[in-house]
């Protein structure tokens, strides 16, 4: 009678055990897509504090430096620009790339008066930093294109908003 007991708690604790590793993959695969999100905020908000420090120190094509030059743009003046917030939103699964897609948006502010041209110039290159920090955290440059857009991880394809200035 003894050995028929234990052989039921053998094949009960295998079943328990069948279910615990079911449920520890799952969870793997979940915690492994939300620390492919963490990451990616982690890379975009390097990447945007380093567009926002270099918004006066960037190198420009020599056709858009002369234009810049001629019009007097505050652009090739030392500009401050301080970083409001970085959020993310999920834009749903994207057939097209076959995984989900995620949009960072950026808010920021500036004390100089600048026109829209310039502010947008700005926010590109807000931008592009963002996308370059990713593609290099998650080592995807060779299949992105020179502005980083879109930007590939695993699970994700990110893009980015304009950068809304409040």
């Amino acid at each position: 009678m003894t050995f028929e007991n234990k052989g039921q708690v053998s094949a009960e604790y295998l079943l328990l055990l069948g279910v615990l590793i079911v449920v520890l993959m799952i969870s793997i695969s979940f915690i492994s897509s939300q620390n492919e999100l963490t990451m990616a905020m982690a890379a975009a908000r390097n990447g945007v504090n380093d567009g926002s420090l270099y918004a006066s120190s960037a190198i420009f094509p020599s056709d858009t430096y002369n234009e810049y030059s001629k019009a007097n743009y505050e652009l090739l003046i030392p500009s401050s620009v301080e970083i409001i917030n970085v959020s993310y939103t999920d834009m749903g699964y994207d057939s097209n790339f076959d995984k989900q897609k995620i949009q960072f948006k950026v808010y920021a502010h500036t004390s100089k008066d600048l026109d829209k041209k310039e502010l947008d110039s700005i926010g590109d290159r807000i931008n592009y930093n963002l996308r370059k920090s990713i593609a290099l955290t998650f080592e995807s440059s060779k299949a992105t294109n020179k502005l980083y857009n879109p930007v590939f991880s695993k699970h994700y394809i990110f893009t980015t908003a304009n950068v809304k200035w409040v």
